[in-house]
């Protein structure tokens, strides 16, 4: 899949490559222990690790805390690309699962990350690029840039780094599936 970025007013299209995955936004105010992260990692650990043995699929599980949420992800064997999906339909849709494994053993909707094959961490180092080199482009010319619709783990990402360059802030726009992220000057 491509992401478009559009100039307002113009029909010109930069194109970069990369791929698309969602993160629903849940709410952020829950907090949760460090104790009772873990344990979701543990569930859902096991939750994946009895679905690999199931497809047949071998893999490592790694289980981590990072920025109040569990981090779970899945590294090796051949064919774990299958679970991500071309552009990461396959991985959003386990990590929903997954979620949902956790909130029916805890009663509590969790908010952890689920990565396979280091997907959603390279998908992050792109957009965090697509996001600084649009903020560039507009600083230096003044014109705003519109991207293409996004998840909201994608915007997370591009706001993030839009935030990193002077002179220009990023909002988002629109409604979702459709939502976008919107770069411009700060005057």
């Amino acid at each position: 899949m491509s992401e478009t970025v559009q100039e307002a007013g113009q029909d010109e299209q930069q194109s970069v490559s990369g791929g698309g995955t969602e993160q629903h936004a849940d709410d952020a105010s829950t907090s949760r222990s460090e104790a009772d992260l873990v344990r979701e990692g543990d569930i859902a650990g096991d939750y994946l690790e009895r679905l690999l043995d199931l497809l047949d699929y071998d893999g490592d599980i790694d289980l981590d805390v990072e920025s109040g949420r569990a981090v779970v992800s899945v590294e090796g064997g051949k064919d774990l690309a299958k679970l991500v999906g071309s552009e990461g339909e396959v991985l959003e849709a386990l990590q929903e699962l997954t979620r949902l494994a956790v909130q029916q053993e805890t009663g509590v909707r969790s908010r952890l990350m689920l990565d396979i094959a280091g997907w959603r961490a390279n998908r992050r180092d792109e957009l965090s690029d697509l996001g600084r080199r649009t903020a560039e482009k507009v600083a230096a010319t003044g014109r705003t840039q519109r991207l293409r619709p996004m998840s909201p783990f994608e915007r997370k990402v591009v706001h993030d780094a839009v935030a990193t360059v002077s002179g220009v802030t990023s909002e988002g726009e629109g409604e979702p599936p459709n939502r976008r992220v919107v770069v411009y000057r700060v005057e």
